[in-house]
């Protein structure tokens, strides 16, 4: 009878811990952080950042960069993966699933049949962007949306190539449902 006990300990201790796993696996808006670390930084005689957050300068690179991403979620719309495809840096790296795909190649062939049919299968926007203090990348992060609900999040790193911003990284993430408080 004792010998049994640590097994029934075990099998009781892993339905929380494999919800406690998927929970900590879903995607989730980001939090905003208050401007006071680079007040921080400075008091401590850090180097600031040449572009720091808060500045015009990031203010400008995160609208481009925003707008960049809308344009790229645009393409989906309209149907036009070649549009799609001028987004991506040569050497992108997509995340789809359990399967990367390297190069805009290999890109293309991956996400081709979400171009095919008149309606998109899903789109997504940009609700968070920050931008590196030299101005050099930036993150994009958003709602994947499918018949008016959000089914994921989006994470997409971009650099500055020449005058343009172009993809380096995507992934997408599912979204989970937060379970309901239990009512008192």
């Amino acid at each position: 009878m004792i010998q049994s006990r640590p097994p029934l300990i075990r099998q009781l201790l892993i339905l929380p811990l494999s919800a406690l796993a998927l929970l900590s696996g879903c995607a989730s808006s980001p939090q905003t952080r208050s401007a006071s670390r680079s007040q921080a930084a400075s008091s401590r005689g850090l180097a600031i950042p040449s572009t720091p957050p808060g500045s015009a300068e990031n203010a400008a690179a995160i609208a481009q960069v925003t707008e960049r991403e809308r344009a790229f979620a645009q393409t989906m719309a309209n149907r036009d993966l070649k549009g799609f495809l001028t987004f991506l840096s040569p050497d992108s790296v997509f995340f789809s699933g359990n399967m990367v795909e390297h190069g805009v190649a290999e890109i293309a062939n991956v996400w081709a049949p979400f171009f095919a049919g008149r309606r998109a299968p899903f789109a997504w926007q940009p609700d968070h962007v920050e931008v590196t203090p030299d101005g050099k990348l930036a993150l994009s992060t958003g709602p994947i949306i499918q018949q008016g609900k959000a089914i994921a999040r989006f994470t997409s790193i971009w650099r500055l190539e020449g005058k343009d911003w172009h993809i380096v990284f995507d992934k997408g993430e599912p979204v989970c449902s937060a379970p309901r408080p239990a009512s008192s």
